[in-house]
């Protein structure tokens, strides 16, 4: 069985190494906070004190972390994995970066023989417990049939999308439709709201149809309840919807909704909200209408904007 390495270990990346330990796997972690990783240890995972130790002593080096400039830093920056890793062990970038960026990467660690898969993630942090995520994977077939029976620890769907770079354009199209579904989804509670008709009602009603969907589901009660305990934080989403622009502008497409959707996370991440979850969107919504919810109830999050 192969050594595995994890490194990142938030509010996605903990649960998910959880999960390889449950599973039987050796696992040797590094987190840039130290008390990120006692649960790990508790688990039986060694620790490590960088990602170049962590590569010294292992096969296949996940990674899960913020955004573009920390998947950079931990696999070619100063202790980074290039510099503990050898020839024929892979990398599993897991993390939502630009597709540019990972095909650079890529190239870098071709140099000397390492290998790379892009894999990100949909399934928010209930998902990554439950081992039940997406993962969207790019990459070199024989890489991707390697590594296939991890991700099966951590994940339910799992498809080899293309090549490098790849994945990470899967997960920026699923950013489209949850970004401007949690739009439609916040607009129609507010249209049912402002017309006097009870939104809980409207949405039940609408869980039957072909207007069904998780997010009108799970964020759907969320916006209802005004609860934005973070599984996918705002300050997340935006920098992920800050990469699908960035793709956009580099194509030369349109993509005017998640324009519009890009300017509810700014003006939240602005007003001081990035830690709350993405149904927080909401709150945005509310503010331009001038209507609320929840005016019967008690609201911890509100703050105007």
């Amino acid at each position: 069985m192969e050594k595995i390495g994890f490194i990142g270990l938030g509010i996605m990346g903990q649960p998910m190494a959880l999960n390889l330990c449950k599973a039987g796997y050796s696992l040797w972690v590094y987190a840039r906070r130290a008390e990120m990783m006692q649960s790990l240890i508790a688990a039986g995972a060694t620790p490590c004190n960088s990602a170049q130790s962590v590569a010294e002593q292992t096969d296949i080096i996940f990674t899960m972390v913020a955004d573009t400039p920390d998947v950079e830093q931990v696999i070619l920056g100063e202790k980074g994995i290039i510099h503990g890793a050898t020839a024929g062990k892979l990398v599993i970038d897991m993390s939502t970066i630009a597709a540019s960026t990972t095909r650079m990467i890529a190239a870098k660690l071709a140099e000397q023989q390492i290998h790379l898969l892009d894999a990100p993630v949909s399934g928010g942090e209930r998902g990554a417990i439950d081992g039940t995520l997406s993962i969207m994977v790019g990459g070199k077939v024989e890489q991707f049939e390697r590594a296939l029976s991890l991700l099966h620890v951590l994940g339910k769907n799992i498809v080899h999308i293309g090549d490098h770079g790849a994945g990470q354009i899967a997960k920026s199209c699923n950013q489209v439709v949850i970004s401007q579904t949690l739009t439609a989804v916040g607009e129609a509670l507010i249209l049912a709201k402002a017309a006097g008709v009870d939104p809980a009602n409207v949405r039940q009603a609408l869980l039957g149809g072909f207007a069904y969907s998780r997010i009108l589901e799970l964020h759907g009660q969320r916006m209802l309840d005004h609860d934005f305990t973070p599984g996918f934080k705002i300050k997340l989403h935006q920098k992920d919807l800050r990469i699908v622009m960035q793709i956009a502008h580099e194509l030369g497409i349109a993509l005017p909704g998640i324009a519009l959707t890009t300017q509810y996370f700014n003006t939240l991440v602005g007003a001081g909200q990035g830690e709350l979850d993405s149904a927080a969107l909401i709150l945005a919504q509310e503010q331009l209408s001038a209507i609320s919810l929840i005016t019967d109830k008690k609201d911890t999050y509100t703050r105007k904007i």
